[in-house]
């Protein structure tokens, strides 16, 4: 018998919560904890790690639930850790109240999170992390697309949003860096990006640089291998009619344009402390709206402090009206220490709920119309694996569309196939389809051969 000292690798259980930003910031926690072998069984993990959401009341709520359910759940002599925006916003609270957790860390630690979890230390470091070409991330969930963050907090001031208070003011990454970075990816086999932070529009800003996104499109296109890639999270304010067209020039960034509106009544704009008035906010969306194919996606806030019956309506009108691609509409909630909570005109939650719902509903249908225009047209699509719906049909998403939040498209398993040239279709690569029907909310098509 032969005996080896080779120790067995610990196992690693990572549960990212919330927003896309939260998983890269996770990414790059996997990738420093790379000697620790994954495993989706949290009961047998070494470490658990839950990367926390800490924007509204119901992801408080989930980041409490599941990292109360893992450590029910947990072996012994296990390291639990909480980590992300929840744990450095109530640091002090949850580390009284919260006896069960191991490590506690909130915005400034990824890249140390090795260390910590080897000492079995908590930490909360001031320093804002800006992810730099230096940081070694593993890339989840798909084999050719991934996030690029492109800054840390946000100088804006939304009565409504407490991220500010913890995630402090915009810190840019600088453009070398972010380029070095795409480089990497691509070199690994990626071809699709999407870039993203509290403020994308807003990128470079702290740096004196006004129009920071026109420039790293200008830089992104110069890099062989990028196929394409979409900008998340724009700002009215620092959203301009020049980067607009930027985009619509683009050889590479799509037509893909992403603003939370929150509202568009006159009033709760001010209200909200928005930044831009209705009439330069019109001007905004009809500018993306004009552009050839162009894909438009927003959210809204109903219920806040100061709505009335009469903006709700504007604001169901509009919707209408506009007939976004994608949107998405929250109930308010109060979030301690921003201005909305200290207001005295709230209102009331069955109306803020029964808004909710009636604007989803709205939403509902222009999302339905936007997916029937589709019928009949030839695009461009991704394939990126079998579907979950039927054996025989793949699940693709449209070059436009960013990962998981705009949809999906089944292709047809047996029109694969070319009688010429017989070749599988490869996920993760680009293939012409036309569309040729709509069930529900999934479109059907077919590979243009």
């Amino acid at each position: 018998m032969k005996f080896t000292d080779k120790k067995p690798s610990k196992s690693l259980h990572l549960v990212s919560l919330g927003c896309t930003k939260n998983l890269v910031d996770s990414e790059i926690m996997l990738g420093r904890l790379k000697d620790y072998e994954i495993t989706d069984d949290s009961s047998k993990a070494d470490v658990i790690i839950v990367n926390t959401c800490g924007f509204i009341d119901s992801a408080k709520e989930e980041s409490i639930n599941t990292i109360l359910t893992l450590h029910d759940e947990r072996k012994k002599d296990s390291v639990l850790v909480m980590a992300g925006c929840l744990s450095e916003r109530y640091k002090e609270e949850l580390q009284k109240e919260l006896p069960e957790i191991d490590i506690f860390t909130g915005v400034g630690d990824y890249d140390r999170i090795d260390r910590l979890v080897n000492e079995r230390r908590s930490s909360f470091t001031e320093e804002v992390f800006l992810l730099n070409e230096e940081n070694d991330r593993v890339i989840t969930g798909s084999s050719y697309h991934a996030y690029v963050k492109l800054s840390e907090g946000c100088n804006q001031s939304c009565s409504f949003c407490a991220i500010p208070s913890f995630k402090g003011k915009l810190h840019s990454r600088t453009l070398e860096s972010l380029v070095k970075e795409v480089k990497n990816l691509v070199k690994n086999g990626y071809t699709d990006f999407s870039f993203v932070s509290q403020d994308s529009s807003s990128f470079l800003r702290d740096l004196n640089i006004k129009n920071g996104l026109e420039r790293l499109i200008d830089e992104v296109e110069k890099i062989e291998g990028v196929n394409s890639a979409r900008i998340l999270y724009l700002y009215p304010s620092t959203t301009t009619l020049s980067l607009i067209e930027k985009i619509q020039n683009s050889k590479v960034f799509q037509n893909y344009f992403d603003m939370p509106l929150q509202h568009i009544s006159s009033s709760m704009l001010k209200i909200m402390k928005r930044g831009k008035g209705v009439e330069k906010l019109k001007e905004l969306m009809d500018a993306m709206r004009k552009v050839p194919n162009s894909f438009v996606r927003t959210t809204f806030i109903v219920g806040h402090p100061g709505e009335t019956q009469e903006d709700f309506d504007k604001l169901c009108e509009y919707v209408k009206e506009y007939g976004f691609d994608r949107a998405n509409v929250f109930a308010y909630s109060d979030e301690e220490g921003t201005d909305a909570y200290a207001r005295m005109d709230k209102v009331e939650e069955d109306l803020i709920n029964e808004r909710a719902e009636i604007l989803g509903e709205i939403i509902s249908e222009t999302t339905q119309q936007s997916l029937e225009k589709e019928i009949g047209k030839t695009f461009e699509v991704y394939i990126d694996s079998e579907s979950l719906e039927h054996e025989y049909l793949l699940s693709a998403r449209k070059t436009t569309w960013a990962p998981d939040i705009d949809g999906e498209i089944y292709i047809n398993d047996n029109e694969l196939y070319d009688e010429n040239n017989p070749q599988k279709l490869q996920f993760g690569k680009i293939y012409k389809v036309k569309v040729t029907q709509l069930v529900g909310d999934k479109l059907l098509a077919t590979v243009i051969k």
